[in-house]
C-alpha cells in the first residue's frame, strides 16, 4: 500500500477530469454531501458501494472541508 500523499486543486481537477482518479467526498452524512460536494465528487455511501469493483491500480482522491 502507497503512502497518503497531498495534491494541489489543480492536481486533482486534471487528474479527475481525464478520467485518472476518483474524487470522493470524505464525509458520512448525506446532509454534509449535499452541502460540500464538489462537481465530479462521490459520497462516500456511493464510494463504499463501488470499492468491490474498482481496481486497486485506481487512484482516489479524498477531500473534505
Amino acid at each position: 500500500m502507497n503512502d497518503t500523499q497531498r495534491v494541489s486543486v489543480e492536481e486533482a481537477r486534471k487528474k479527475v477530469q481525464s478520467d485518472s482518479a476518483l474524487l470522493v467526498c470524505a464525509y458520512d452524512s448525506d446532509e454534509k454531501f449535499q452541502k460540500m460536494h464538489l462537481d465530479g465528487a462521490l459520497s462516500l455511501g456511493d464510494f463504499r458501494a463501488r470499492l468491490s469493483t474498482l481496481s486497486k491500480e485506481q487512484e482516489i482522491i479524498f477531500y473534505c472541508a
